[in-house]
């Protein structure tokens, strides 16, 4: 995936993500699906910021920005802060 796809691709989930807390900032709250989809942009999200610094990382050291890839839920979910 290059840069501009993912930052679409960043952008499209993040505009998601805007809809669905202004449907829920209306008082009516969010379905039981539209909470676990929340969750799942969330991990979407977290992947897709991990892939951008990993090719930004990898291209700044030298290497091939298209080696990197996307890491499992089980990681970047687990990143220290």
């Amino acid at each position: 995936m290059k840069d501009a796809r993912l930052f679409q691709y960043i952008n499209e989930l993040a505009e998601e993500e805007e809809l669905l807390f202004a449907r829920a900032g209306d008082g009516s709250g969010l379905s039981q699906l539209e909470v676990e989809r929340l969750e799942e942009i969330r991990v979407e999200l977290d992947q897709g910021y991990d892939l951008l610094h990993q090719r930004q990382a990898r291209r700044a050291a030298g290497l091939d920005p298209t080696e990197a890839e996307v890491r499992s839920p089980d990681v970047v979910e687990r990143y220290q802060q």
